[in-house]
């Protein structure tokens, strides 16, 4: 069983080699400033957040309340994601996707680019040009499409491919707290602790890419007091160890952020 001291010796041996256990957070289907969204935030004003917004769905209010966010730290900013377009299924089959493999390209492309615009003039510099498809689902023969759109990075799940990805950078989410069977509850603090440790292993012994930062994925609209509490103590726990730490968005995507400087 995996305990709250395992992650702390795990973070001793990234400072025993002399290296930095980077981390990340990305909260996903935001498009109001929702009470929920207001207390994640407020948990956290020192960490960084990439926060994925729906575009079609989002709201100015949204926009107008990120701007006035007091933030605690100065690397504590909050960055815009670009979640999907809709956040509508359009797989006739299958798992959930908005991009699914046989939607006609042409529309796939009206879909992202309407959707950069929008972001784009909601949020301005806020809004970095990086994809977080909805459901973490968008098909490889796409993403040839999203250079032609703005586009230049991608955020979905599990570890990134060994493989780069032509002109686009992917940086992922690894470890969700949420629990998608059943009652969509907290996954649990075992089963999240075991995610954040065994990851970060692996990066340090170089079993997946050591460069991608270790990704913790939330939904501020599903967020209960057991997330909320592990959120808590997981960031307490970083912050007190000189050998982690949190980037923003900008410093993950550094390369897509970089490309609209």
């Amino acid at each position: 069983m995996v305990k709250w001291s395992d992650l702390m010796a795990e973070f001793d041996r990234w400072e025993e080699e002399g290296k930095v256990a980077t981390l990340w957070w990305r909260d996903d289907d935001a498009v109001a400033p929702t009470a929920r969204l207001r207390r994640l935030l407020s948990i956290a004003p020192a960490i960084p957040l990439s926060l994925a917004v729906i575009p079609m769905a989002a709201e100015r209010e949204l926009a107008e309340w990120l701007g006035r966010c007091p933030r605690s730290a100065p690397n504590a900013s909050v960055h815009v994601l670009q979640h999907g377009w809709r956040h509508l299924n359009h797989a006739r089959v299958g798992k959930k996707s908005e991009f699914p493999v046989d939607r006609p390209s042409a529309e796939v492309m009206f879909d992202l680019a309407a959707a950069r615009e929008r972001l784009d003039a909601l949020f301005g510099v806020r809004a970095l040009p990086v994809l977080v498809p909805p459901w973490n689902r968008f098909d490889n023969s796409f993403l040839v499409l999203l250079p032609r759109c703005g586009l230049t990075a991608i955020s979905r799940v599990r570890p990134r491919s060994a493989a780069p990805l032509l002109r686009v950078s992917e940086v992922n989410i690894h470890v969700d707290l949420v629990a998608w069977t059943g009652s969509r509850g907290f996954v649990g603090e075992e089963a999240a602790l075991r995610g954040v440790v065994e990851h970060l292993r692996a990066r340090r012994l170089r079993t997946v890419c050591a460069d991608e930062p270790t990704g913790i994925l939330t939904h501020h609209l599903l967020q209960d007091e057991a997330a909320e509490a592990f959120l808590d103590r997981l960031i307490a726990t970083t912050t007190a160890h000189p050998a982690a730490r949190w980037l923003n968005a900008a410093e993950v995507f550094a390369p897509a952020s970089a490309a609209t400087a």
